[in-house]
């Protein structure tokens, strides 16, 4: 991948960048074409993607365990494509009921499978795709929360579909405490996204040499350079082979992380931020609160605009972002399920997981946002610093931090599991909150007269907003009550009608 692509896609200031192929090896060193791990037969089955990413990176795919929850519509395009690519296992938490309503997205379901455990059907038509892969259920989303982070830790990749956030930082946390890469992402309709914690990974990148030498060091807040190699290919060319290291945060922490500072300090960037991030953060705060999805009376719809309206102040957007018709459309467009958006989300994390597996490439950093209405893909840094890399900083070590596998900026990687002396955590809201007190979950109350926010205490402090954008907000909900008159149930979007 060239430099500038590369740190396009890091930066989130750009479109969704696909990999470049490359043939190398992920720790720096030339491959060859074959592996004493892989069988003439994987050999067979895999060549066009070791073509790709090289054999030792298959390797690694090829042991890799997934855990995957979730199997609606963007799970199952998740579970077809790392399955296609062939892991070593796929273990599948959904025992949900299947409804007439998944036949229309979900291409594993058959009508004869109405009312049964959606995993349970779909998992032998899932394990035909590839027999070398072994897939098999989870069991139910209640039983994977009350499990502590000894659950997670033979998974090598944890993915979180189409769940809310209160059920997402949970899974994140355990994840986190397990040292173990998390991935969140949903889908609503045209719209889509998908969060990354990988904790402290490492990765390499391949590109061919410049003249002006690659310093090591830190590159930006959350990556660093730590070595950089060259080699010699075949047609005489340069390649240079750089090992980089990036640092993350949880869910609770990115979703209320300013923009970065180069979009913050330059116009033109803050001004092309879409307005789904304001969206999506307002929609988490719905369900934190209500523990469902916004409906289509005024009341919700009251309410839910002035939490987009609160989070778009608090981003320091432009007025001009959260425009009516967008709010009419993603609100329209809540809850439902459209296979292409889930093939393209599905089909990006996807990808980004086969990379953050093989140890190649730049990783999302760390929220992608999809807008199949704009056909726009957009991902931003969403970055504060997870307790564990405030210790460190601050010089508390030994049997206070709390290692959870996140690598410093000096390039200094800390162990993974609990190392504070009292053993296994179980992971509950309660371990939630006491692992980030600043961050505690709280609600968001509507008074019942008008959906205005009463408290919405999320750890960041808005800025100072004038009478214009007070306005705006006004006019935004007058025309998103005065546009849902019919408007389609969840399940079917009602697209661009937006009245």
């Amino acid at each position: 991948m060239a430099g500038s692509s590369e740190q396009a896609q890091a930066n989130g200031s750009n479109g969704i960048i696909a990999p470049t192929p490359s043939d190398g090896a992920a720790d720096g060193v030339t491959t060859t074409t074959t592996s004493q791990s892989l069988s003439a037969d994987e050999i067979a089955l895999y060549d066009r993607q070791i073509r790709l990413w090289g054999a030792q990176a298959q390797e690694r795919i090829r042991s890799a365990n997934i855990l995957l929850i979730s199997l609606r519509a963007l799970g199952t395009e998740i579970a077809k494509n790392l399955t296609l690519a062939g892991i070593s296992s796929l273990t599948i938490v959904d025992d949900e009921a299947v409804t007439e309503e998944d036949l229309g997205s979900q291409y594993f379901l058959r009508e004869g499978d109405i009312g049964q455990p959606r995993a349970q059907v779909a998992i032998p038509r899932i394990q035909e795709l590839n027999p070398r892969v072994a897939v098999k259920s989870g069991g139910s989303l209640s039983d994977l929360l009350s499990k502590d982070q000894t659950y997670y830790a033979p998974f090598d990749c944890v993915v979180a579909c189409d769940h809310d956030f209160m059920t997402l930082s949970i899974i994140n946390t355990a994840a986190r405490f397990a040292s173990r890469p998390f991935y969140a992402a949903g889908i609503h309709g045209f719209y889509g996204y998908i969060f990354a914690d990988l904790v402290g990974h490492e990765f390499v990148v391949e590109r061919d040499k410049s003249n002006v030498a690659t310093p090591i060091g830190t590159e930006t807040l959350t990556r660093s350079v730590v070595s950089v190699t060259t080699k010699k290919e075949n047609n005489g060319k340069n390649v240079e082979i750089v090992k980089k290291q990036e640092i993350f945060c949880p869910l609770i922490l990115a979703n209320s992380s300013p923009l970065p500072m180069d979009v913050l300090s330059n116009r033109r960037k803050l001004r092309s931020v879409p307005p789904l991030l304001p969206c999506l953060r307002a929609l988490f705060d719905f369900q934190r609160t209500c523990n469902r999805l916004p409906g289509h009376n005024s009341q919700d719809i009251a309410g839910f605009t002035a939490l987009a309206t609160t989070k778009s102040r608090e981003l320091q957007l432009p007025p001009e972002t959260l425009r009516a018709d967008f709010l009419r459309s993603f609100i329209q467009n809540i809850g439902a399920e459209i296979v292409p958006t889930a093939a393209f989300v599905g089909g990006r994390l996807s990808e980004d997981v086969i990379n953050v597996l093989g140890k190649r490439e730049q990783p999302i950093q760390n929220f992608a946002m999809f807008d199949g209405d704009a056909l726009d893909g957009r991902i931003y840094s969403l970055f504060s610093p997870p307790p564990e890399l405030a210790m460190q900083v601050d010089g508390l070590s030994g049997n206070n931090n709390m290692g959870m596998g996140v690598s410093r900026t000096d390039g200094i990687q800390q162990s993974g599991g609990m190392s504070n002396g009292d053993g296994i955590m179980p992971m509950t809201m309660q371990t939630v909150n006491a692992v980030m007190p600043d961050m505690a979950i709280e609600n968001v109350l509507f008074d019942t007269s008008g959906g205005t926010p009463v408290n919405n205490n999320i750890g960041v402090a808005a800025p100072n907003s004038g009478a214009d954008f007070d306005s705006a907000s006004a006019s935004a909900s007058a025309a998103v009550n005065n546009g849902t008159s019919g408007v389609a149930p969840t399940s079917a979007p009602a697209g661009s009608n937006v009245g």
